[in-house]
């Protein structure tokens, strides 16, 4: 089931109707409803798989509570690496099996010695790394004495698999979302009308930009050896919008739904194109990951305490670990790869937080100097891209080789107006509204109503306009 679908249209209203107006005054009976919406939720997609999502929860809540329990810390130990080693086995099993086996098999013929090996026809359940990553920094935390384990079965399940964070995050922790399961939730008139708000930006970014990025990103990505250096440019630009609008399109949605169920979710992307450097993107982006990979492998491994070499070393580490997250393919690694190289100058130099306010804040228009950094830091990540979006190495190599050619700098033959008119529309108003939460938050307020509603109605029939066929959201893959 879709966000940008008509099935979510029907079902998110049912369920908000039922949570309100039916078992508006205990929570509990909310709790049971929204863990059996999430489930239907997630058996759309495929039934079968939802009896792993189960299983992973019930491993976790057990062995949680068994950890607690624990009446020695070899116990304790015991408990704590089955629930990682079953987790991870899954997630690597689903996950990278196929790649582990195909590269060992690469590796050695590389020797002049050529073996079969067994491939399977896995289908990645959707959503795994997400629900994995919530059941393991549960289960560590509690394994570190940060919070004591759940004992209520409903409500650590919904923890795990509310439906608006499933299958594509947030990833979400215990210590900020348990608390709001286990309370009294009122229906709060304004935080709804915000959530829905939220929802719309959310669906304008996925509808409007990214699918629209998309169809020009493929044609020039699948065909990229047969294009000009300047459809290659821009083929990675559209890519580039793709997926932050996907993503963070599916997020606004996720937490303008959650919002609406009188529930916040921790915040994923905060305008991070308009990045300063490269160690300001990544707190920008896709910030519940990053800042599990920081929690949970950067600060264990010893974090920047160290000297030099441990700094940079942890540093690879989360980058190349967060690369190879995203999917089986070397391309990833590459991409991790690339972005720890970014990174280097800043942490040797020790500016890596020199970029922590928001730009520009309180002003209509950057420094020069800002916007120069800007560019530079949106230069850089959309050549990082083409490693993402590449099929494999050698394409994305021969995709940068095409760019550097003379070709770069003759007209593009594919220029669709529409599509760059909308990039432009929406990057005025990311950038208006880039000191709130999401865009849409605050911009209009001061504007007659008339024209804000007329705003408003303007998103909605763009989304109606150029809503065709559902677009799989980009990291449902991951």
């Amino acid at each position: 089931m879709f966000f940008n679908s008509l099935n979510f249209a029907i079902f998110l209203p049912i369920v908000f109707l039922l949570y309100w107006f039916v078992f508006p005054k205990n929570y509990k009976y909310q709790n049971i409803l929204l863990l059996i919406a999430s489930y239907f939720f997630y058996a759309c997609w495929d039934y079968r798989f939802l009896f792993l999502l189960i299983f992973s929860t019930f491993l976790d809540y057990f062995t949680g509570i068994k950890m607690h329990e624990a009446q020695n810390n070899r116990l304790k130990k015991f408990w704590f690496w089955l629930s990682i080693s079953v987790n991870l086995g899954f997630l690597g099993f689903f996950k990278y099996y196929n790649f582990f086996v195909q590269s060992f098999a690469s590796a050695i013929a590389q020797t002049g010695l050529h073996i079969d090996v067994w491939t399977l026809k896995v289908i990645l359940p959707v959503g795994i790394s997400f629900y994995t990553f919530h059941g393991l920094s549960y289960v560590i935390d509690i394994y570190y004495d940060r919070i004591t384990p759940e004992k209520d079965i409903v409500d650590y399940s919904v923890f795990v698999s509310f439906f608006p964070l499933l299958v594509a995050g947030p990833i979400e922790r215990a210590t900020h979302l348990l608390p709001q399961i286990q309370r009294e939730r009122k229906f709060n008139y304004n935080n709804a009308v915000d959530g829905l708000r939220q929802i719309l930006w959310g669906l304008f970014k996925k509808v409007v930009i990214a699918d629209n990025c998309a169809e020009y990103a493929n044609i020039i990505f699948n065909d990229s050896a047969h294009q000009s250096g300047s459809n290659l440019v821009l083929g990675a630009l559209f890519f580039t919008f793709q997926i932050y609008c996907d993503f963070s399109g599916y997020s606004d949605i996720a937490l303008g739904t959650a919002r609406l169920f009188g529930i916040d979710l921790l915040r994923n992307f905060a305008f991070p194109y308009f990045s300063r450097d490269i160690a300001e993107f990544w707190r920008r982006w896709h910030i519940s990951l990053s800042t599990w990979f920081r929690d949970y492998l950067y600060i264990p491994l010893g974090g920047s305490k160290g000297g030099t070499w441990m700094k940079v070393k942890n540093t690879f580490i989360i980058f190349l670990v967060s690369g190879f997250w995203h999917g089986a393919n070397w391309t990833f690694v590459a991409w991790g790869f690339l972005n720890a190289l970014y990174f280097m100058p800043l942490l040797l130099a020790k500016t890596n937080r020199n970029n922590i306010g928001i730009v520009a804040e309180g002003k209509l228009l950057p420094t020069f100097s800002d916007l120069m950094h800007m560019l530079v830091t949106f230069g850089l990540t959309v050549f990082a891209w083409i490693f993402f979006r590449a099929n494999s190495l050698s394409h994305a190599f021969s995709y940068i080789e095409g760019i550097l050619t003379k070709s770069l700098f003759s007209m593009p033959t594919l220029l669709p107006l529409t599509v760059l008119a909308l990039l432009f529309f929406f990057i005025i108003i990311e950038w208006i509204g880039r000191e709130n939460q999401y865009a849409l938050q605050r911009t209009g307020f001061q504007w007659p109503k008339p024209l804000r509603i007329g705003f408003y109605f303007l998103l909605v029939f763009l989304i109606f306009a150029f809503m065709g066929k559902e677009q799989v959201f980009i990291y449902f893959q991951f």
